[in-house]
C-alpha cells in the first residue's frame, strides 16, 4: 500500500468567479492545475487584479513538478505573467492556449525560463507520481481539455470547464466516451465545474447564435458593432460567416481583439475569405449598411474601445450615429453589471439600437447546466466529490446535486481556498488550513494589500479627505494661528465654507482645552483626529480620511503669517 495520502489544495477559485489554481499532492510531488486571475470589485479600488496567492508553492517549490492548463480564459492563465517570475515549472498546454499565453507574457514584458509544452486531447505526460491524460471538452475558446489524473491512490478527474454542445462552432466537442470507460475502472474523485449550477436543464448550442446574428445583420439599415469576449473565437467566427453571407467588410477595435484576432488568422483558428477583414482607414469610404465591426469593451472596461464611443471620447476611433446596431455579445462577469448598464444606456442615448441576451439570444456561456453535470457525475461515479469553480452558493448546490445523483454526503467536500483534504482510499479529510490569500495587482505593483489600506481607499472613495494644518509656536508652545482645513471629495461647495469654520473652532477648542500638550505631536494628531471626527458625524453623518498636519512655527514664520 503506498505510503502517503493525496492531498487537494484550492489555491483560488473556490467561493469566487476567477483566480483559479488547484494543487494536487503525493509525498514529494506536487501539480498545479491552472494559475487564473480574478478583476476587481468595489471592495477593491485601486486594484487593477487579483492573482493567487502562491506561498504554499513557494515553501515546496523544488517539488513542484508542473502547471497544468485546461484552458486559455484570463480567470485560468491570467496569473502566470506573476508567477513565472518566482516560480517557473514547466508547464503544458493546448496548442490555442499556449499561443494566448505567449500574448499575455509578451503583453506584460515577461521573460521565463519556463518551458511551454505542448500538449492536446489524446496526450499523455508524467509528473513525478502523477500520470495525466487529456480529454476535450466544448468550452467557449478553442482547444479546452479536462484532465484524467492518475495517482497511487487512484484517478483524479478534472473536468475543466464545459458544457455539451454536439455542433460546435470551432473545436471538439467534450468527449463522454472517455469518461464512460472510466467509470467503469473506478474513479476516486470528481472536481467538477460549478459556475452554471443554478440552471435547469441544458446550456443552448453555439449554433442558435449565428441564426440570430445573422437576422439582426440582414435586418440593420445601418452599420453593425458587435462586442464580446476577445478570445471568444467561436463568436468571431460566427460574425466573419455572416459578414461573408451578408456581403459586408469586417474592422477590428481594440488592441486585444485586434491581437486576438491576428493570432486566430495566422493559426488557422479563424477563417475569412481574402478581403474580409479591412484596414480601419477604409471604413469611411463604405456605406453603412456595408460594415460590420468587431469591438472590445463587452464588460465595460472604462478605456475600452465601445465604451469610448459610448462616451463620446473625440480620440475614439469610431462615433456612435443613430442607426447604428450594437450587439452586446458577453454575459457580465459578477461585478461588472454596473459598468455594462451604464455603457449601453449611453449606446441608448445616442441613437443606437442596443442588441443584448435579454433581448435576444446573441450569447450562449460556455458552462454546464444541471443536466450536463448530472451527465457528467452518472458517467464518471467517482467515489469522492469536490465542486470547483464557482461562488460558495454555487458550490453548495453542486454539491446537492452530487448527493441526489448518489454520492455520499460524507463523500462530498465543499472546500475554501487554502483548505487541504487528504483522501485515502476509503476516507477523506480537511486536515489543515494554508494560507491561500490574493495578491494585488496595483499598476506597476505587486504585492498583498493589507486590510487598513483597503479600508482608507473605499473611505476616500465615499468620503472623501480632510487635512487640518495645525501650526503651533515654537517658543510659546501654543496655537499659532487658527487650524486650516482643506477637503476633496467631501462635501459640495456651497456647504463647503460654513462646514470648514464650524469645524476650525470645534478643533482650536478641543486643543486650547489641552494646551499645555501641544508640545506632543501624536497628542495632537489623536485630538485633532477624535475632535474633528465627532463634530463632522454629529453634523452631516460622514467620516471622511483626517490627515492632521503638525508644524511648529518660529519667530519669522508668525510675522508671515500673522
Amino acid at each position: 500500500m503506498p505510503a502517503h495520502r493525496l492531498r487537494v489544495i484550492p489555491l483560488g477559485g473556490l467561493g469566487e468567479i476567477g483566480k483559479n489554481m488547484m494543487a494536487l499532492e503525493y509525498g514529494n510531488d506536487i501539480i498545479v492545475i491552472d494559475a487564473g486571475l480574478m478583476f476587481p470589485s468595489e471592495e477593491t479600488p485601486g486594484v487593477d487584479l487579483l492573482v493567487p496567492d502562491i506561498s504554499y508553492l513557494l515553501e515546496r517549490q523544488q517539488n513542484v513538478r508542473g502547471i497544468v492548463i485546461t484552458h486559455g480564459h484570463e480567470d485560468h492563465i491570467g496569473a502566470l505573467p506573476y508567477i513565472l517570475p518566482r516560480l517557473a515549472p514547466p508547464i503544458y498546454a493546448t496548442r490555442f492556449t499556449r499561443e494566448l499565453i505567449l500574448v499575455g507574457l509578451k503583453q506584460r514584458g515577461v521573460k521565463t525560463d519556463a518551458k511551454l509544452n505542448l500538449v492536446g486531447p489524446g496526450s499523455r505526460i508524467t509528473l513525478g507520481s502523477f500520470t495525466i491524460e487529456f480529454f476535450s471538452v466544448c468550452h467557449s475558446i478553442p482547444d479546452c481539455v479536462g484532465l484524467i489524473i492518475h495517482t497511487p491512490r487512484g484517478i483524479v478527474v478534472h473536468s475543466g470547464d464545459f458544457k455539451i454542445d454536439h455542433t460546435p462552432v470551432i473545436s471538439e466537442a467534450t468527449n463522454f466516451s472517455q469518461l464512460a470507460s472510466l467509470g467503469a475502472k473506478g474513479v476516486l474523485l470528481l472536481l467538477s465545474d460549478s459556475t452554471y449550477v443554478e440552471l435547469p436543464g441544458y446550456t443552448p448550442s453555439e449554433g442558435v447564435v449565428s441564426d440570430t446574428l445573422d437576422r439582426i445583420v440582414s435586418q440593420a439599415k445601418g452599420r453593425v458593432i458587435v462586442t464580446t469576449f476577445a478570445s471568444l473565437v467561436s463568436r468571431l467566427q460566427q460574425v466573419l460567416d455572416v459578414a461573408v453571407k451578408r456581403e459586408r467588410r469586417v474592422f477590428i477595435i481594440g488592441r486585444s481583439m485586434k491581437e486576438i484576432v491576428n493570432m486566430a488568422l495566422k493559426t488557422g483558428y479563424l477563417t475569412a475569405p481574402p478581403g474580409t477583414i479591412c484596414r480601419l482607414d477604409e471604413l469611411k469610404s463604405l456605406p453603412h449598411n456595408r460594415v460590420i465591426v468587431l469591438s472590445t469593451g463587452s464588460q465595460g472596461e472604462p478605456t475600452s474601445a465601445l465604451v469610448r464611443m459610448a462616451n463620446r471620447d473625440p480620440k475614439s476611433q469610431l462615433q456612435i450615429v443613430p442607426g447604428d446596431t450594437v450587439v452586446i455579445s458577453a454575459t457580465p462577469i459578477p461585478g461588472n453589471e454596473t459598468l455594462v448598464s451604464k455603457t449601453t444606456d449611453s449606446l441608448f442615448r445616442q441613437g443606437a439600437n442596443v442588441i443584448y441576451s435579454k433581448l435576444a439570444q446573441v450569447h450562449v456561456h460556455g458552462h454546464a447546466s444541471q443536466e450536463e453535470l448530472k451527465l457528467l457525475l452518472s458517467l464518471v461515479k467517482p467515489k469522492f466529490f469536490v465542486p470547483v469553480h464557482g461562488e460558495y452558493r454555487h458550490l453548495i448546490l453542486h454539491a446537492n446535486l452530487a448527493q441526489s445523483m448518489g454520492i455520499p454526503e460524507d463523500n462530498t467536500f465543499v472546500l475554501d481556498n487554502g483548505d487541504v483534504l487528504e483522501l485515502g482510499q476509503d476516507s477523506g479529510k480537511v486536515v489543515a488550513k494554508n494560507q491561500a490569500g490574493v495578491v494585488y495587482v496595483s499598476g506597476l505593483l505587486t504585492g498583498e494589500l493589507d486590510s487598513v489600506l483597503l479600508q482608507d481607499r473605499r473611505s476616500l472613495s465615499r468620503d472623501g479627505i480632510v487635512v487640518v494644518t495645525i501650526a503651533v509656536d515654537a517658543e510659546s508652545r501654543k496655537l499659532a494661528r487658527k487650524p486650516r482645513i482643506i477637503t476633496r471629495g467631501f462635501v459640495d461647495a456651497a456647504d463647503e465654507q460654513a462646514l470648514i469654520e464650524k469645524g476650525q473652532d470645534a478643533v482650536q477648542a478641543a486643543l486650547d482645552h489641552d494646551r499645555g500638550r501641544l508640545a506632543d505631536v501624536s497628542f495632537v494628531d489623536t485630538r485633532v483626529r477624535e475632535s474633528l471626527g465627532r463634530f463632522l458625524y454629529e453634523r452631516i453623518h460622514r467620516r471622511p480620511i483626517i490627515i492632521p498636519v503638525v508644524m511648529e512655527v518660529g519667530k519669522s514664520e508668525r510675522k508671515r503669517t500673522s
